[in-house]
């Protein structure tokens, strides 16, 4: 949520820029309900304090029936201008919940994901004396992907991986786990890039699969509702990604500055339902339903967060240079970053049994957007509060399991395993 202060200081910015990330607020209606609220506000104060003294002064003697009287109307008038207050703030908050949060300066304006662009390319895409094969047709001709089978018994967009691909999708896991839990190996990044930030290891967690209504809706990545598996009779989601109860763990509390940056790296399988996609990705693993992710989620302080944003797409890349595989790193414009971000970074990855770049990697900056209705703050050393600032990108997901299927492939139908998996994987060279 955006902070009111700065929507009453800057209407017509924040009005041009939620146009430029495709949201369409009524920033003059929200402003009067905010002004008609703060009247509300002032006015209930001044009755309970004036109930107040009255109670004062008849504390040791039987009230008149005039007193009597006086004290029922201003009891009734509360009671009215409570009832009044309760349906101006459903008004109020959810058109303050409707704007999203402000896209950073050097994010390019842009009406679709057509308009992002192209930071830059690593890698060169490989070279193969043979026809590369995607990576559905290598996994089923190995037994590695079952479609079929899962369909039977859960239904379309369902997959059982088998085999030696589940040894290299654990494998890759725990690759980048040996990274991200490397204080070592993180300053090494940083240092290569010129990031200064604290070189303090990624915690790994395994959180809860479910959230509760009111936090999924507080992290504002409830909506689109239809893209999210709810648990019938009960205020439980299935989370769509890790960092959604990452995030949320801290609502509600008071960090410590020394205890910032706070950073985990969770592991979770994650569910969507993938509305308005039907038809589309249907062959392979791209697009499902059920997907395992790992996933890098900080809480800053608001000086140090921008540089944490950079630090974990660095990350990011160390992770694909590693590997070996091509990549493009993508800015996203206004209308793709979503609306809690104020900046985003897509990482695509070169598919060479596709013949195109997919997005393997996304990392999301949200300012102290998420925190403001987390209610997630920090003590600073001077003994001031403020809210934290969060982060979240991706460490891997199942996709570049299908960038290494698809660049590392033989003429046999075998796979490389790229020489950072190998220790992972009993020493083995190939699957």
């Amino acid at each position: 949520m955006l902070d009111i202060q700065f929507i009453r200081d800057n209407p017509e910015l924040v009005a041009e820029k939620s146009r430029q990330k495709g949201y369409t607020v009524d920033v003059k209606q929200l402003l009067e309900l905010d002004t008609e609220r703060r009247t509300r506000l002032t006015q209930i104060d001044e009755l309970r304090a004036r109930r107040n003294a009255q109670a004062a002064e008849l504390k040791n003697g039987k009230p008149s029936e005039e007193q009597i009287a006086h004290g029922k109307q201003l009891k009734e008038e509360l009671a009215q201008r409570e009832a009044d207050l309760a349906t101006i703030e459903t008004s109020y908050y959810d058109l303050l919940k409707a704007v999203p949060n402000m896209p950073l300066d050097d994010v390019p304006v842009g009406a679709s994901e057509d308009e992002n662009v192209m930071a830059k390319e690593v890698g060169n895409k490989p070279d193969f004396d043979f026809k590369p094969q995607s990576h559905w047709q290598l996994a089923e001709a190995k037994g590695w992907i079952d479609k079929e089978r899962a369909a039977k018994v859960t239904g379309a967009r369902f997959a059982y991986l088998k085999g030696d691909l589940v040894q290299l999708h654990f494998a890759l896991m725990n690759f980048a786990l040996s990274v991200l839990t490397d204080g070592a190996k993180l300053q090494h990044i940083a240092d290569e890039v010129g990031i200064k930030v604290t070189a303090k290891p990624f915690t790994p967690a395994m959180p809860p699969l479910l959230i509760k209504t009111d936090i999924y809706d507080a992290m504002d990545r409830l909506e689109p509702r239809d893209d999210r598996y709810k648990i019938e009779g009960e205020e439980l989601w299935l989370q769509g990604s890790a960092e959604h109860v990452l995030g949320s763990m801290h609502a509600n509390e008071i960090l410590e500055e020394t205890e910032l940056p706070i950073r985990y790296v969770g592991y979770a399988t994650s569910f969507r339902k993938e509305a308005g996609t039907y038809g589309k990705d249907m062959e392979g693993i791209i697009r499902m339903h059920q997907f395992e992710k790992l996933e890098m989620e900080s809480l800053t302080t608001a000086q140090e967060s921008l540089s944490e944003h950079l630090f974990q797409v660095a990350i990011q890349e160390y992770l694909m240079q590693q590997l070996g595989l091509p990549y493009q790193v993508i800015q996203k414009c206004t209308a793709d970053i979503g609306k809690p971000n104020a900046r985003g970074i897509d990482i695509d990855t070169w598919m060479a049994g596709q013949g195109k770049y997919r997005e393997t990697h996304t990392a999301d900056y949200m300012t102290d957007y998420q925190a403001r209705r987390l209610k997630t703050r920090v003590r600073r050393a001077g003994g001031e509060t403020e809210l934290v600032h969060t982060n979240d990108a991706t460490a891997f997901s199942q996709r570049p399991l299908i960038a290494i299927i698809e660049n590392f492939q033989t003429k046999d139908g075998n796979v490389r395993i790229p020489a950072v998996l190998q220790p992972f994987m009993a020493g083995r060279t190939e699957i």
